[in-house]
């Protein structure tokens, strides 16, 4: 049986090593960006490598453009067995106090609301198949709060709980349902941190099924980052204020 995966915000390091670890266990892999230049690219690589894979032009935060290229995918590589959704921010990113209506929900639709708008696409089919996974990518904010990522964050807590739920309410319909909590950069050649070894991470989620949420990198070393960002700012705001 054919098997696919969908790559929402697909780029050249996260998403490669996802898609270079599904396509070597046999899947068909479907890549959804907006720049069709970057896309091609990776395509051309990956069938280098022996991978099934195709480009399909989409802007995010276009609801109805991503449907369409989700229901592309589905009707030129076969059904979505797995959607990865992994945009990389973009916009302002503001501190806390910094934070407008408008700066928030910048994320908010990038990380959340195109997010919905993807699983609502593929959803039906999976659970008419009864099988499917969904593999939706935080950062680090999702979790730590963080001053200096307060608009990010807010969105990425918001995709991470609706995950977390979404996990509860599908898992006995054959459905798995993870968020992947990145706390590091993507860095070649790194034991951890490096795409292939993510992209392996993904991998073992959708194959291992068991668990809501994997974690790539150290969550208290962006704590301590945070902490001594915290300490720096409260002395520079307090010499000001003298």
């Amino acid at each position: 049986m054919t098997k696919t995966l969908a790559i929402v915000g697909a780029g050249p390091g996260l998403g490669m090593g996802v898609a270079r670890a599904f396509g070597r266990n046999g899947f068909r892999v479907g890549l959804i960006a907006r720049n069709r230049d970057t896309l091609d690219r990776m395509v051309g690589q990956l069938v280098d490598q022996g991978i099934t894979a195709a480009a399909f032009p989409a802007d995010i935060r276009d609801p109805d453009t991503l449907t369409a290229a989700l229901t592309t995918v589905e009707d030129q590589l076969g059904p979505v067995e797995v959607l990865e959704y992994s945009p990389s921010p973009t916009g302002p990113i503001t501190g806390a106090t910094g934070t407008t209506t408008e700066s928030a929900a910048a994320q908010f639709e990038l990380h959340v609301l195109g997010a919905i708008t993807a699983v609502h696409t593929v959803l039906p089919g999976m659970l008419t198949r009864g099988q499917g996974t969904l593999l939706l990518t935080t950062g680090v904010s999702s979790t730590v709060p963080a001053p200096f990522l307060a608009n990010v964050g807010l969105a990425m807590a918001g995709l991470r709980n609706w995950a977390h739920t979404l996990h509860a309410e599908l898992r006995s319909r054959g459905i798995h349902v993870a968020t992947v909590t990145i706390a590091s950069g993507v860095i070649p050649g790194d034991p951890i941190a490096d795409p292939d070894h993510i992209g392996a991470r993904y991998y073992q989620s959708h194959h291992r099924r068991d668990q809501a949420e994997e974690v790539i990198g150290d969550l208290d070393t962006f704590r301590r980052l945070v902490t001594e960002w915290t300490s720096n700012h409260r002395r520079s705001t307090s010499s000001v204020v003298k």
